[in-house]
């Protein structure tokens, strides 16, 4: 029970990050304040969605996830309230902290108490929580969509608001975190999990920690420039418009991407996840990063064609999602249960510290008349991400559970 009411909780702000792009263009058309001004907006959301998540994370380890979760869901109904009236930059840039503040509220309680209530599963437990923030948004894409073009965008920030806003309300009554003996120790996992329990200080201290962050925060670059720019890239292709039928279903290329992102960028956090526990973090991650390069770059070659530019999308969108569900599990592996909100709160800073380059790709587009730089810089970071997590992260991670078995295995030594 507790993992459905994270799942649907997530799918509940999902929009708030995933939905964004298809507001841009008639924000612009309306008040012509330019592009990168208005994505700043998006900057700031998730930067308060992100940074603020170790806060929140120790308030749920102190308090539970009831509350935190309860003023979460209100804010995220207020953010979009404020949205639909917003008639200044300002007015929008705090529209947009209210909702990040709400949003990583939820999202940080939602997947570190799946960590806690999963410890033999952590890979796929934060894999279908977060497939809920990422997959969440697909069913309401069209109707959003719809409704934007039949009632504007200002009544659908209203409207979308404050009925997302309120299920997450009620259900958050529902939270609770697992009390000693609910949950099943883990005896025997093909998976490196630390025998102790890292503060979030002594964590932090840890050259492990900083390695991951840098790795999520390259990662996460890439894929946010995609997910805030996916609209304005399809105008500047002349594809938002153009219909694409695949399997018999016919869309408007911009819709049916968003929609197939949707569900593929959902289903890959549980998928990858799985994949984790079985085959480790580490060479997981090298997979899916690997791949999310290579699409980068056929996006870049071939998105100007229509059934190409939904193909290729969903497959960046699937090689990109997993970073949600593989490095919180990581960080549950590495540093323990005890503090798994804080901490992987914490690391999830790294996806704040990644949008800080999102205003950049329209600045870049501007400057040269192309993505193509956007593109490169992306498909990069990957590349670099994977061959870290193979060949940095791997070693360091065994050396440190190797350190934290030491001491015991001295005391047994001595015993003898």
């Amino acid at each position: 029970m507790q993992l459905v009411i994270g799942v649907i909780c997530m799918s509940m702000i999902a929009n708030l990050q995933y939905g964004w792009t298809l507001f841009v263009t008639p924000i612009e058309e309306k008040y012509h304040w330019g592009r990168a001004a208005i994505q700043v907006a998006f900057t700031i959301f998730v930067v308060t969605e992100t940074w603020l998540v170790p806060v929140e994370g120790w308030f749920v380890d102190k308090f539970g996830p009831r509350i935190v979760v309860l003023i979460g869901g209100a804010l995220c109904g207020i953010a979009w309230a404020i949205n639909s009236v917003a008639d200044s930059l300002a007015l929008l840039y705090l529209g947009a902290a209210i909702g990040g503040i709400g949003a990583g509220g939820v999202y940080g309680t939602c997947v570190g108490n799946a960590l806690k209530w999963f410890p033999d599963r952590r890979g796929l437990a934060a894999g279908l929580t977060a497939a809920g923030f990422g997959a969440g948004s697909a069913v309401t894409v069209v109707p959003i969509a719809n409704m934007i073009h039949s009632s504007g965008y200002e009544a659908t920030f209203l409207y979308f608001g404050i009925g997302q806003g309120a299920i997450v309300f009620l259900l958050a009554w529902f939270l609770a975190e697992p009390k000693h003996g609910q949950v099943p120790e883990v005896k025997k996992s093909g998976i490196a999990q630390s025998r102790e329990s890292y503060t979030p200080m002594q964590m932090v201290k840890t050259p492990v920690f900083w390695v991951m962050y840098l790795m999520f925060t390259m990662v996460a670059a890439g894929g946010l420039m995609a997910t805030a720019q996916l609209g304005p890239i399809a105008k500047d292709f002349h594809l938002d418009g153009v219909p694409v039928s695949i399997m018999g279903l016919t869309l408007p290329a911009l819709t049916f991407a968003l929609s197939i992102d949707r569900v593929l960028n959902g289903l890959t956090r549980p998928f990858f996840g799985w994949v984790s526990d079985n085959i480790g973090r580490e060479n997981t991650m090298f997979i899916a990063f690997a791949i999310e390069a290579v699409g980068i770059m056929a996006l870049n070659q071939w998105g100007h064609n229509p059934v190409a530019f939904v193909i290729l999308t969903g497959l960046v969108f699937f090689a990109w999602g997993e970073i949600y569900s593989l490095f919180p599990a990581c960080c549950g592996d590495t540093f323990g249960s005890k503090f798994a909100t804080t901490n992987a709160g914490l690391l999830y800073t790294a996806k704040g510290t990644a949008s800080l380059v999102v205003p950049f790709a329209n600045v870049a587009v501007a400057s040269t008349g192309s993505w193509q730089a956007v593109f490169f810089f992306a498909a990069a970071v990957n590349a670099i991400a994977a061959f870290l997590a193979l060949f940095v992260l791997k070693p360091m991670r065994a050396r440190q559970m190797s350190a934290t078995e030491q001491p015991s295995k001295l005391v047994v030594e001595h015993a003898k």
